[in-house]
């Protein structure tokens, strides 16, 4: 169950030792959820940061009852309400598992100690970081700059495996339209190019 983490680590930093990795394996422990089971509730302190070994996850908000989806991390990812986890101050949003999901989970307190002990996870810690801040910068500038339209392309053109996991609902809010502005997007990009017959 650690081979996943274990390969994804030594690609970040091929000179961790065998006994900083066993330290780091000690501090984790595998946690499974089921589909539609919350991970993070909005208000409460999210005290681990998770590495999807597999599975599916979801960050969204709570809009007035209505769901926006901001985020979709799947396998051989780290996921976290990161701002929660280093503030130590209650999360704004909810993480959803989306689908049977098992993760490998580090608390707060063992990362703290990892740090202190074992320079090379301060390294990892900012490799980590920027890769999470990456993801939802390019999500935000896309909201930004992209029409929703150009967004959806953007999914076809990276070969998105959101769509075919994830319901349109969650999908459309993510790209921020409505179902019905979803479905009339995606017609008009299937509807076949009729070409004339001279």
């Amino acid at each position: 169950m650690f081979e996943k983490i274990k390969a994804y680590h030594f690609n970040l930093l091929p000179q961790l030792t065998n006994q900083e990795w066993q330290a780091y394996e000690d501090c984790l422990t595998v946690k499974k959820y089921a589909k539609g089971e919350l991970i993070v509730k909005e208000g409460e302190i999210c005290n681990y940061v998770y590495f999807v070994n597999s599975g599916l996850t979801r960050f969204y908000l709570d809009a007035d009852g209505r769901e926006v989806s901001l985020e979709f991390i799947g396998d051989n990812e780290y996921v976290s309400a990161y701002e929660s986890f280093l503030t130590r101050m209650p999360a704004c949003e909810n993480l959803e598992a989306l689908k049977e999901t098992e993760l490998m989970q580090l608390s707060f307190d063992d990362l703290q100690m990892l740090y202190h002990l074992y320079p090379a996870f301060q390294i990892i810690g900012r490799i980590v970081a920027e890769q999470l801040f990456i993801c939802i910068s390019r999500h935000s500038n896309a909201l930004m700059l992209l029409t929703p339209e150009q967004r959806y392309q953007q999914l076809i053109a990276n070969g998105s495996p959101l769509l075919q996991q994830v319901p349109q609902y969650m999908l459309a809010s993510y790209i921020g339209v409505t179902p019905e502005h979803l479905s009339r997007i995606r017609k008009k990009i299937m509807k076949p190019v009729l070409v004339a017959v001279y």
